[in-house]
């Protein structure tokens, strides 16, 4: 039997529904738990994925042979491979979301009425979680962990680039909820990557209560097209940096290496740069040496190229792309409101970064810039749940409802209102 043809077969035999029930039932003792109980749930993960590096990596080379064979795209290789270091980034990103502060149970705003009622609100668990990713097995232990942390069930449906890796995290972590008298089905898996089977399980809204997928816009568009269940969308990243007249030369270069070539693949990589043009003509030549250094392709407006003759010619919809790799557009701008329309046209609500040493500028920039992350003075690499004090991310939501940003336990909760009284009935 054929490979999809071993597939098609565990696509008919799979139940998706009585997956999404399971998970409901767990997601109900995972809303119980103490926080105590669930740091000790956690600890004990980060350990096991310590202890099953060999077993994670065995899994992950066979996707890298995939990958390799299917030619998979070098970002999305990036993304696939794990290694004994990164292993260790995924416990030590478990170990940090146990520190963090439990949401689950906060009570605020809890304030007496004239009729003696007080009212409040509650954090709770949203429920039910279901996660849809491709070539990033590391989303498997970060969304685990968060999911849990926060009271919720988690079903995980990682692409077929990833599926061996995602499996034997998937599997460390089932073992420790086992070990500890806890549902396996809080973290469930859907073993087979078959698109029938992620259209069934996105019309499960009857038990599923959140969709969060991470990957490329073609990923993100079919599940948002496709779902009953609400979902978190975040179609791409293109990230400016906006060279700003008083800006910092040093600071400038380091900002724009930084973001744009220390891993070019991920979402919160630059992909833009604009430069004041009082400062295009000192600025340009220092950015295009250090970015030749590093073998960045530069794609320039014409006023780039009055200055960078050597670029390429940026085209009519250059500024549109999100490269995922070392190229990058490049635009020289009249002035601050320039920059701002500019990025108010482009942007695709992600990260935006302003280097200046003019603090109104600066504020002015933070101000009237609503993308999820607005930067002053600061790569755009920070734009990542862990490096923003959320421990690992679960993804990150550019459109404004319910959460906005890289989203960390509090974005997998909600709130509901609460009523102390002492016997009063309403007149």
């Amino acid at each position: 039997m054929s490979h999809s043809e071993t597939i098609n077969t565990a696509a008919a035999a799979f139940d998706v529904v009585a997956l999404c029930q399971q998970a409901r039932i767990a997601s109900r003792q995972l809303a119980q738990m103490g926080e105590g109980e669930k740091n000790q749930l956690l600890l004990a993960m980060a350990d096991a994925l310590v202890a099953a590096t060999a077993e994670i990596l065995q899994q992950n080379q066979l996707d890298m042979q995939n990958a390799i064979a299917n030619q998979l795209a070098e970002a999305m290789q990036d993304r696939l491979l794990l290694t004994s270091e990164r292993i260790q980034s995924l416990a030590a990103a478990v170990r940090q979301i146990a520190s963090l502060p439990d949401p689950v149970g906060q009570i605020r705003q809890l304030a007496p009425r004239p009729n003696g009622i007080q009212v409040g609100k509650m954090r709770i668990p949203l429920g039910v979680i279901a996660m849809i990713y491709e070539a990033r097995p590391n989303v498997t232990a970060d969304a685990g962990a968060l999911c849990l942390k926060s009271g919720n069930a988690v079903i995980l449906r990682g692409g077929r680039e990833a599926l061996n890796s995602s499996l034997a995290i998937a599997k460390v972590l089932q073992q420790v909820l086992v070990a500890h008298q806890v549902n396996p089905a809080a973290i469930s898996v859907l073993p087979v990557p078959d698109r029938d089977i992620l259209l069934q399980l996105l019309q499960q809204d009857s038990y599923v209560d959140l969709v969060i997928p991470r990957g490329g816009e073609g990923l993100i568009r079919f599940v948002s097209d496709n779902s009953r269940i609400p979902v978190i969308q975040h179609y791409k990243g293109i990230c400016h940096l906006f060279v700003d007249k008083a800006a910092d030369f040093d600071k400038a270069l380091a900002l724009l290496l930084n973001g744009k070539t220390q891993r070019p693949g991920v979402c919160n990589a630059l992909e833009t740069l604009l430069v004041h043009a009082d400062i295009a003509t000192t600025f340009l030549p220092l950015a295009e040496a250090a970015l030749s250094a590093k073998q960045v392709e530069i794609y320039g407006c014409t006023k780039t190229l009055q200055h960078l003759p050597a670029a390429n010619a940026a085209a009519s919809d250059q500024f549109d792309i999100e490269y995922l790799r070392l190229a990058l557009s490049v635009k020289v701008v009249d002035s601050f409101a320039a920059a701002v329309a500019h990025i108010e046209q482009y942007s695709s609500g992600h990260t935006e970064v302003i280097c200046t040493q003019d603090i109104s500028r600066a504020q002015r920039f933070i101000k009237q810039i609503n993308s999820a992350v607005v930067m002053v003075n600061a790569s755009s690499r920070f734009s990542d749940g862990g490096e923003l004090g959320l421990g690992a991310e679960i993804g990150i939501s550019t459109s404004k409802l319910h959460a906005y940003g890289p989203m960390g336990l509090e974005s997998l909760t909600t709130e509901k209102y609460i009523v102390i009284g002492d016997g009063q009935i309403r007149s």
